[in-house]
């Protein structure tokens, strides 16, 4: 008896591990053996909103993602999702878009700034926002947490959101 309840510990384990991981990137590192946490997850990153040059017919914002040294760089790819908006802790209820490609990755780490940009259309009605939070991408799906970018911006229906480039 005490063998099979053994067996069946260890075989939940294994399909519990295993379904954890589907369609969830682990936010791997891009050294092989390294002990260092990786950049990419939210409590080892900062992000801050900032005015970006407009173009016609739209406002822009950059979200630039910084890491302190100690973190592991990592790779990250397409737009951010799960993009939400608030204001003085009140959500925003905008549906956001994405634009751009989808697929370019990017190394992220200390010394190895990165940013986004948030495309807002100028003509409409806009609402006053103070923090972002999304989840990023990697090449082999979404890393597991949510981000929070604190800075001042304007969002309205119709905003989109760009793809992680390489840059403050």
């Amino acid at each position: 008896m005490r063998t099979n309840w053994k067996f069946a510990i260890t075989v939940a384990v294994t399909a519990l591990t295993g379904a954890a991981g589907v369609g969830v990137a682990q936010a791997s590192t891009t050294t092989a053996g390294s002990v260092a946490p990786s950049a990419c997850r939210p409590a080892n990153h900062t992000a801050k909103i900032t005015d970006a040059p407009a173009s016609a017919g739209h406002h822009h914002y950059r979200v630039t993602l910084t890491a302190p040294r100690g973190y592991e760089p990592c790779r990250l790819a397409g737009s951010p999702t799960d993009v939400r908006f608030s204001n003085n802790g009140s959500e925003i209820g905008i549906t956001v878009g994405h634009y751009g490609n989808q697929t370019s990755v990017v190394t992220f780490g200390p010394g190895h700034p990165v940013h986004f940009d948030i495309q807002v259309p100028s003509s409409g009605r806009s609402t006053a926002a103070r923090e972002a939070s999304f989840t990023l991408q990697a090449p082999d799906g979404e890393i597991p947490g949510t981000s929070v970018a604190e800075g001042k911006l304007k969002v309205a229906a119709g905003t989109l959101i760009g793809p992680v480039q390489r840059g403050a």
